[in-house]
């Protein structure tokens, strides 16, 4: 006689299906760990930036008053909470902040390749004459005589060890051309396509 008890424990096995919908405890982990290191990456970055990135007013906080804290402990419990912070958001604020930091990256890797090539022409303009005339030659309105007290007070810093102040001037004035220079770029560029001068 089959017994009537068999399986009945009191309750049934539909109340298991549930929980294979969840997602599994490393999988959970993993998107708690990736929200952590978006917290982290934002409080890495400048005060002002952060405050540009659209993000409820209690995230953000919390990010600012974590760049703030300099003990090592208390930066760490922020931290931690800037993570349980970052797991109240909805998912389509957090592409946005990715995308935001994304957009920061990009332009970080090209304004530190445009340094670098700033860095290299400054070295060129100290180590050989030659390079002024080529700069005057791309940058007629540069102030030639004004350039040449600079290079020669900044080779004179490097041999006295002195404080490298004319070095930094030539690198700014080098910034300047460049950025002009790019605007100029930018403004022939508008004349031809009217319709991109919308920004």
């Amino acid at each position: 006689m089959p017994n009537a008890n068999r399986g009945a424990v009191g309750f049934q096995s539909s109340e298991f299906e549930q929980e294979y919908d969840r997602p599994s405890k490393s999988q959970l982990k993993r998107e708690m760990e990736a929200l952590q290191k978006l917290g982290e990456a934002l409080v890495a970055e400048p005060r002002d930036r952060v405050k540009r990135v659209p993000m409820p007013e209690d995230v953000r906080d919390a990010i600012l008053e974590c760049q703030q804290i300099k003990d090592h402990e208390g930066r760490r419990r922020q931290m931690q909470y800037v993570g349980k912070k970052m797991r109240t958001l909805e998912q389509e604020e957090l592409d946005i902040i990715q995308k935001t930091i994304d957009s920061w990256r990009g332009a970080s890797k090209a304004e530190t390749a445009v340094m670098h090539a700033l860095e290299r022409r400054r070295e060129k303009l100290l180590a050989d004459d030659q390079a002024l005339t080529e700069l005057r030659d791309k940058h007629p309105e540069i102030d030639l005589q004004h350039m040449r007290t600079l290079i020669r007070n900044a080779r004179k810093e490097q041999a006295e060890n002195k404080p490298p102040k004319a070095y930094r001037e030539i690198f700014q004035i080098l910034k300047q051309l460049y950025v002009q220079s790019n605007l100029k770029k930018d403004e022939d560029a508008g004349e031809d396509h009217p319709e991109e001068d919308e920004d």
